[in-house]
């Protein structure tokens, strides 16, 4: 089915309107804002086969991926159905005051956190539901009180569609505010350049390419506003193999590495695409054994064929780069499909070559040889953000290597011990953002609670007598939230 592209008028109609509704929106309780996103969750789940179908039909996922990604989908939903209901999300901080202070009187402050505005959402082609239309970014912005704004991802148009229309019901069974959702399809540069640039615009969330999300940032800062975009963009997740370890484990780890490479035909932003490790006995046997690991994945078809005609050009861009060996055999697919490989490079060429550090998203890795620590250092202090990179060894010999932590935590989001990178668990705790390319801004997550804090901005209330006061911030704290007063967390 084929969708049009919206108009220039069309977007900024649906701007108009989501600021309409933001006006409203953004005073209601949380309470409500939980029964909103509980609904969603529930229409997501009503379409039932219908929407797998979809889904599996458009984007060649298998029937049990799409099952795990809308249960993470309307996880989320509920995730921040919760927090927003309890409430202590706005981060309330209270300073009464001191009039007969001895260095001078001390005003009244009491600040929490307040809505942002509409957002727009850019649906991401590898993930259909869980970062699309209802996903993270969506419940996030709506959880905060701002609307939003989807623009469908065309790769799976007709699943975005069902998927707006089950928050369409959502807002009409608890009677939210008709322009706090609305979807847009559009193609072409020019609509998500539209709003992007739009002046009631007041922040984007997109994951996808690093090209595309540079080129978003570009535009937002370029605006007589400025306005954040959150992008998740680009990350290589370098999986650093310690020596002594991998002597004794080698098979293990290549049995692990494998299956994370080559899972989902390898089109996870957490995808491992780089290997480093110090050259010795244990890596000829580790790297043997992940090629017959990864022989053993036959090619499988990816999203569309735009991923997979990327894939084979940055697959073959690569291969052909100084110094690059291709290691073992793989399984020739057709144009469709992604076939899994490997390749290694020592790391005197890796450090001479920056296209080496860019990322081929698809199943690919390529292994670091460095000749002794103090080079596999260097590859570590050459690389730029990432979202995550992970440390495979024994606890003693971890131990040796604080050094080696201290300088990945500079480099990530998040520093997986003795595991692989794909798999990001939706919690309080995960961090799924990193330093430049890996987004925008290292300072925020698209996953867990946390990401609602994208959307929202802190303000100070100062000498508010309590009637005009927020509830978050009155001093009978009605909410009963947890709050920061005079230096105490308390609920009283």
């Amino acid at each position: 089915m084929e969708y049009k592209d919206a108009t220039s008028k069309e977007v900024d109609a649906a701007l108009r309107e989501a600021h309409v509704a933001f006006l409203s929106f953004k005073k209601l309780s949380g309470k409500k804002k939980a029964e909103f996103l509980r609904a969603i969750a529930d229409e997501i789940e009503a379409l039932g086969q219908e929407l797998v179908s979809t889904a599996m039909r458009e984007t060649n996922l298998p029937e049990a991926r799409i099952i795990s990604e809308r249960a993470r989908t309307t996880g989320h939903c509920r995730m921040f159905a919760n927090l927003v209901e309890e409430g202590s999300w706005i981060d309330a901080r209270i300073d009464t005051a001191q009039p007969e202070r001895t260095s001078g009187p001390k005003p009244d402050l009491r600040k929490m956190s307040v809505s942002l505005g509409p957002v727009v959402v850019f649906g991401a082609a590898n993930f259909p539901l869980a970062y699309s239309t209802a996903g993270g970014d969506t419940a996030s912005a709506l959880a905060a009180g701002c609307p939003v704004i989807v623009k469908a991802h065309p790769a799976h148009a007709q699943t975005s569609e069902l998927v707006s229309n089950a928050i369409q019901k959502a807002i009409e069974k608890t009677g939210m505010p008709k322009n706090v959702f609305q979807h847009l399809h559009g193609k072409s540069f020019e609509t998500g350049q539209a709003l992007v640039t739009h002046p009631l615009t007041k922040a984007v969330g997109f994951t996808g390419s690093l090209a595309g999300g540079k080129s978003l940032f570009d535009l937002a800062v370029k605006r007589d506003e400025p306005i954040p975009v959150f992008a998740e963009m680009s990350s290589i997740n370098p999986v650093i193999l310690l020596p002594e370890s991998l002597e004794k484990d080698f098979e293990k780890t290549a049995v692990l590495l494998a299956g994370s490479i080559t899972l989902g035909v390898g089109q996870f932003c957490t995808n491992p695409g780089l290997i480093v490790a110090i050259e010795n006995e244990g890596l000829n046997k580790f790297t043997r054994r992940l090629s017959e690991e990864i022989k053993k994945a036959l090619p499988g078809t990816m999203l569309h064929q735009g991923i997979a005609d990327n894939y084979h050009k940055r697959l073959s861009q690569t291969l052909t780069q100084p110094g690059v060996a291709i290691e073992g055999e793989s399984v020739k697919g057709n144009s469709s499909q992604g076939e899994s490989l490997v390749a290694s490079v020592t790391a005197s060429q890796f450090l001479k070559n920056n296209s080496l550090a860019e990322e081929v998203f698809g199943p690919f890795s390529l292994i670091v040889k460095c000749k002794d620590l103090a080079e596999l250092h260097s590859v570590i202090s050459h690389g730029h953000g990432q979202l995550t990179s992970s440390v495979i060894g024994r606890d003693d010999e971890i131990e040796k290597h604080k050094n080696l932590l201290n300088v990945l935590i500079e480099k990530v989001g998040r520093l997986v011990i003795n595991g692989v990178p794909t798999g990001v668990e939706v919690c309080p705790s995960m961090q799924h953002g990193g330093p430049y390319p890996a987004t925008t801004d290292a300072r925020f997550t698209a996953v867990g609670t946390d990401a609602i804090k994208r959307f929202v901005r802190p303000v100070s209330f100062q000498n508010f007598p309590d009637s005009l006061l927020p509830d978050e911030l009155k001093e009978a704290n009605p909410l009963k939230i947890w709050r920061y007063r005079n230096y105490e967390w308390t609920r009283g």
